[in-house]
């Protein structure tokens, strides 16, 4: 018996049984699915912080409070000293910082932002005029404050379209307007260039509100001060001339700040860290995520693969004086292994077919709902048909071994 005779013989066995067929691929189908939709949906949420971490400069280093495992993300140690505007200032100011280019501390909140009984929710940036630079974060319309403006503490915004179409409609219309930030009045002069996709802390990269620091220290949330080191700030952002001035840069901030919070023979209180090393850790994590979620998914395949063994013996019982009169008649031991391997083998095959398409329309789907692109890759795909494969040998060796072992004469017998 060759292989092709095999295939035929069992296409023609599942088609005498289709509805049991059917059911007993349902668990491939979904398994195969599975693994397609949520790798890609891990991999596309990979690809999304990537771009946005991406996006927002090669040159870029940020300063956090604390220490942090930067292989993993974790924080090491104690409640940490926070940062202060002092510390960001003396980076900008030593004659050691010759590789920085600029500098620009932030706070990040959530604060509710309304319009004439329009009200929506957004993420809140106080920082200095520095941060457009820094960032990239340069306004579509108007323009960003200035360093006289945020030092008079001035109520002046700029607003994420997201943010301006939620309460105007159209962002245009928000420009040179007064909304009210945490119920106090703040005039728009800019509108943000629209970015796309999720922000780095999660949420819209385009539904934040931008203003001077002073203001947001004092007159929205009230300052937080280190003692004497002045009012703290959540993050410290550090430009560096070019790409090759990162490693130095580093080391530079890294002796002023030890300098500025008075660190002698102790362990840095704080963490530097440029763009890279934020993307190996969100790459690891999102892996590790990616690696999850397939775990998971690979859990139906086995499920499914219990189904076709669990309906194989089936087979093989409803079978028996079939596989008598064909022992009877000449046919080798080995050629009843192949023919009921093959069967299971064909179910695992169909079902991984049907299951490729299900993920694929569920990654689509989650492609238009979502906020960022689901990403199929040909080796989530050739991933999930293999394991469906493997599936299929594994779980028919049992039945098609039973079946190759049956005693002709009394498999005859059998009623």
């Amino acid at each position: 018996m060759n292989l092709s005779e095999s295939i035929r013989m069992a296409l023609r066995s599942l088609r005498a049984n289709t509805m049991r067929s059917l059911l007993t691929m349902l668990g491939i189908i979904i398994g195969t699915g599975a693994v397609i939709a949520l790798l890609s949906i891990g991999q596309g949420a990979q690809t999304a912080i990537t771009s946005e971490i991406q996006s927002i400069g090669s040159n870029l280093i940020f300063v956090f409070a604390g220490r942090f495992d930067q292989s993993s993300g974790a924080g090491i140690g104690s409640v940490p000293e926070p940062l202060t505007r002092q510390d960001a200032d003396a980076i900008l100011a030593s004659p050691l910082t010759e590789h920085v280019a600029a500098v620009a501390p932030e706070i990040n909140r959530v604060a509710t932002i309304t319009y004439r009984g329009e009200t929506t929710t957004a993420t809140l940036i106080g920082t200095t005029p520095e941060y457009e630079f820094v960032r990239s974060t340069r306004p579509a319309l108007g323009a960003f404050f200035t360093s006289g403006e945020e030092a008079v503490e001035a109520q002046v915004a700029l607003l994420g379209t997201d943010t301006a179409r939620s309460l105007f409609g159209a962002p245009e219309l928000a420009f040179d307007e007064i909304v009210r930030i945490n119920g106090i009045p703040f005039r728009v002069i800019g509108i943000l260039e629209e970015r796309g996709g999720q922000g780095v802390g999660g949420g819209s990269a385009d539904n934040q509100v931008i203003v001077p620091l002073s203001t947001a220290q004092r007159r929205l949330f009230g300052a937080r001060n280190a003692g004497t080191r002045g009012p703290t700030v959540d993050l410290i952002n550090v430009s560096a001339f070019d790409e090759e001035s990162i490693n130095s840069a580093i080391d530079e901030i890294t002796m002023v700040l030890r300098e500025q919070r008075n660190i002698q023979f102790a362990e840095d209180d704080f963490t530097v860290a440029s763009q890279q090393d934020i993307l190996s850790v969100a790459g690891q994590i999102t892996s590790v995520l990616t690696i999850f979620l397939g775990a998971i998914a690979g859990i139906s395949l086995l499920v499914g693969g219990i189904g076709i063994m669990n309906i194989m013996l089936v087979s093989v019982t409803e079978r028996t004086r079939e596989i008598g009169i064909r022992k009877a008649v000449g046919a080798k031991r080995s050629h009843i292994l192949w023919q009921f391997l093959i069967e299971s083998v064909v179910l695992s095959v169909v079902g991984g077919a049907v299951g490729i398409a299900f993920g694929w329309a569920v990654a689509a789907i989650v492609n238009q709902l979502g906020t960022f692109t689901t990403v199929v890759s040909p080796q989530s795909v050739a991933l999930a048909v293999g394991f469906s494969i493997a599936v299929g040998l594994f779980f028919g060796i049992y039945p098609a071994s039973r079946a190759s072992n049956l005693n002709p004469i009394d498999a005859l017998r059998y009623e």
